[in-house]
């Protein structure tokens, strides 16, 4: 989690300069939705098989797939709402939310992979 969180603010803030620069603020608007919904949306998943690690397989589970239906409902609620808005920039949008899921879940991966962990076989 703490990987994921610190790739996704070095991902906000080099979007913000680039898209910043080429599309002014509604790029800018678009960077900051995009980063929000593409990497929180990994990161809230980590978050919440953390919370659940101390619990069986079966809860873990549920609470996870749980999360995942209700981050699916936020975005297509937050999608349809800024549908016709003008004040962000699309392509920025589209851009960074497909970065930060790609950041997000490989920094995820790294940490994993690389942390020490005890292990009887």
């Amino acid at each position: 989690v703490k990987l994921g969180t610190v790739a996704l603010v070095v991902l906000t803030i080099i979007s913000l300069a680039v898209w910043g620069g080429l599309r002014d603020l509604p790029g800018i608007w678009g960077v900051l939705i995009g980063a929000a919904l593409g990497g929180g949306f990994v990161i809230l998943t980590a978050l919440s098989v953390l919370i659940t690690s101390n619990t069986d397989a079966a809860t873990t589970g549920a609470i996870v797939l749980g999360s995942w239906l209700l981050k699916i409902v936020v975005l297509i609620i937050v999608l349809v709402v800024i549908r016709d808005m003008q004040f962000y920039d699309t392509v920025a949008l589209f851009v960074t939310v497909i970065l930060a899921l790609i950041v997000v879940l490989a920094m995820e991966v790294w940490g994993v992979m690389t942390s020490r962990v005890t292990y009887i076989g």
